[in-house]
């Protein structure tokens, strides 16, 4: 424990100034998440980007993110929690501005990977500082306002996103991090004492190297994958052959090593291990979503920007109105009931999803996305509890980790996917349904008849526009049954949960992370 909660300059007033200076840290990253969606469509044609090449910016952010959350522990007690986290902040903020500097997609994605690597650290490490400041009785209040405090990303992101690239420029969405940075940063430097250090504090470098280099080159493989036609590619087949052996040897040392980077009796207990696949799940069909309205909204429905993050912003509302009902309901109802109701109405919002088409109203766009982030309102708080449930005491700082990790992974994996597929499924759809167009078939010679002969340049030009719109809603709809599925299928793993027996001390960090 640092010397912060029990020191007596810990006032009323210092410790209000220090929760306002870690929180605005965690905005800050937690805006960083989704306030990028809604400007990916201007930043792809600023550096000349295509549409699954574009969702780097994405991916990139978040894997970094997960590589470098697990080890904010170790990070911490060997350094100083208060020197980290101030190096975190002034190298988010930094690589934030080279982000708005970029002037080609390799500038950009490394930046964001920079931008990930130090932003990992601001959610665990902020919310151990507000652990330390408040007492035993005050926790849950400020727990309360710290995942508040997170889930004002999801809110205000896209709205302010779209009303800063289209007043100003999409460069601005990350220029914006710079006022928030500094006031965090002074905040911390003249509030936040500095923990006691502990040199004798390790890290398994093995494992976590294998760790990362089996979390990158997934992720290239899956980002890369479509592009370069899969294993037709040399560079896919490497990369698949790289994410397999680091696999096998984190897998081989993680069994074996008398204290591993990844602790290996984490999964002997059920219900965490149970959590594990429903919160990858909830990375996938959440980040996933928001990565394919972006450009469905502006691309297919031709929505300004403005009007793209407005529509989006209620599903945010939706996520932190239920983690409020949550909170009372948790002690009260079966959370493994409350897990049912959130998968759902997830299933339940990608279930009309597949239905829509460009002239889909704003209120059906608005009112669908409110219950998926409802049902994800009622998926954390009791994953999270049931998940830590029946875990030792002891173990649960690896276990919050590793199970952020999961959800991290679920997200880059689910939004690399997605992308790959609109792509090829685009393409598959359009050769289909230009079999069509054919003098034999009368029903298109109707057609033909009304300007759109393909005996014409421009005739042929409308067709293909047309056929093309047609196949990427195709396409769109069946990503959305896609991820409805995967919210379906994990529903019978909820009777693998066990029950407590009582209400259990569990760790806030895998809730907000």
């Amino acid at each position: 424990m640092s010397n912060v909660a029990t020191s007596p300059a810990t006032s009323v007033a210092n410790r209000g100034a220090i929760t306002a200076c870690v929180i605005l840290a965690v905005i800050m990253q937690a805006l960083d998440t989704t306030i990028a969606n809604v400007a990916l469509p201007y930043i792809q044609g600023s550096v000349s980007a295509s549409a699954d090449q574009i969702n780097w910016v994405l991916t990139s952010y978040i894997v970094a993110a997960a590589i470098m959350t697990p080890p904010s522990g170790f990070l911490a007690a060997k350094f100083g929690r208060k020197r980290v986290l101030l190096v975190a902040i002034a190298g988010f903020v930094v690589a934030s501005v080279l982000c708005g500097l970029a002037q080609s997609l390799n500038q950009i994605v490394a930046f964001r990977l920079l931008q990930g690597l130090f932003g990992a650290s601001l959610v665990p490490l902020s919310q151990g500082i507000l652990l330390d400041i408040y007492t035993v009785e005050e926790r849950g209040s400020a727990m309360a306002l710290f995942g508040v405090s997170v889930m004002v990303g999801p809110v205000l992101g896209p709205v302010i996103g779209g009303w800063l690239t289209d007043n100003i420029s999409w460069r601005w969405v990350f220029y914006i991090n710079v006022p928030i940075g500094a006031l965090a940063f002074a905040g911390i430097v003249i509030f936040v004492s500095e923990t006691k250090r502990d040199a004798l504090a390790k890290l398994d470098w093995f494992g976590f190297g294998m760790m990362s280099l089996f979390i990158a080159a997934l992720q290239l493989f899956l980002d890369r994958g479509e592009q370069l036609d899969w294993f037709s590619s040399g560079e896919i087949m490497l990369e698949a052959i790289i994410c397999a052996a680091a696999f096998y040897l984190l897998l081989v040392h993680t069994l074996t090593a008398e204290k591993s980077f990844v602790n290996p009796k984490l999964f002997l207990d059920q219900n965490f291990s149970v959590s594990m696949i429903f919160i990858f799940v909830v990375g996938v069909t959440y980040l996933a979503s928001l990565a394919l309205m972006t450009p469905y909204l502006q691309t297919l429905m031709g929505y300004p920007v403005i009007t793209a993050g407005i529509v989006m912003g209620p599903r945010g509302l939706g996520t932190m109105l239920c983690m409020f009902i949550v909170g009372r309901l948790i002690g009260k109802v079966d959370t493994r009931l409350l897990l049912v109701l959130g998968l759902g109405l997830t299933a339940w919002a990608m279930y009309d999803m597949t239905g829509w088409t460009p002239d889909v109203s704003q209120w059906t766009i608005i009112s669908v996305g409110f219950i998926q982030g409802a049902g994800l309102g009622f998926l954390f708080v009791p994953l999270t509890t049931i998940a830590f449930a029946t875990l030792p005491a002891h173990m649960r700082g690896d276990g919050t980790g590793l199970y952020n990790l999961s959800r991290n992974i679920g997200s880059a994996v689910g939004i690399s996917i997605v992308s790959a597929l609109i792509v090829e499924n685009t393409q598959s759809n359009h050769e289909s349904i230009a079999s069509y167009v054919t003098p034999f078939n009368h029903a298109f010679n109707a057609v033909a008849a009304q300007g759109l002969s393909p005996l014409t340049a421009a005739g042929r030009a409308s067709l293909n526009e047309i056929i093309t719109l047609q196949s990427t809603i195709i396409a769109y709809m069946d990503d959305f049954k896609l991820l409805m599925l995967m919210s379906l299928a994990v529903i019978p793993l909820v009777l693998l949960l066990r029950k407590p027996k009582a209400a259990p001390a569990v760790d806030h960090s895998a809730v907000v992370e």
